[in-house]
C-alpha cells in the first residue's frame, strides 16, 4: 500500500514548509499549494488521502470557500481546518469540515487530527 498523501493548503509558505517537514518526518508524502490555483485542480493532480486547509488564505480567498467547492465534488476526503483563530467555529461553512485545529508551533495536536483523518480515511 502507498504511503498516505496530505495535501497542505496555506498562503504562508513558512507553514507550508513547516508542515511539509514535520510530516515527512512522520513518513508521510506532502504536497502543497499556496491556495491560488482552483483547489478541485490541485486534488485532482495530488490526489490527496487528507486535505489540510487553511481558513484565510490571503485577502479574498477563504479555505471556508475552498471547503465548500471540496466538498461539492468529494464528501468523503477528510479535511482538516487550520486557522490562527478560533472564531470559524461560528461560521456555519465550517461544519462541513472533519477536523479543526488551531495553529501552533507544537504540531501534536495537528499530527493526532491527521492520524484521526486518516484512521476516518480507512488507512
Amino acid at each position: 500500500m502507498s504511503q498516505p498523501k496530505i495535501l497542505v493548503v496555506d498562503d504562508e509558505k513558512h507553514i507550508r514548509m513547516l508542515y511539509r517537514e514535520e510530516l515527512e518526518a512522520d513518513d508521510y508524502v506532502v504536497a502543497t499549494s499556496d491556495g491560488e490555483e482552483d483547489i478541485l485542480d490541485v486534488i485532482a493532480r495530488e490526489n490527496p488521502t487528507i486535505v489540510i486547509l487553511d481558513i484565510k488564505l490571503g485577502v479574498n480567498r477563504s479555505g471556508l470557500d475552498l471547503l465548500q467547492e471540496i466538498r461539492t465534488k468529494d464528501q468523503q476526503i477528510p479535511v482538516i481546518l487550520s486557522t490562527a483563530y478560533d472564531s470559524f467555529q461560528h461560521d456555519l461553512k465550517s461544519i462541513a469540515a472533519d477536523y479543526y485545529v488551531v495553529k501552533s508551533v507544537d504540531l501534536t495536536e495537528l499530527k493526532d487530527k491527521v492520524r484521526m483523518a486518516l484512521n476516518k480515511a480507512g488507512v
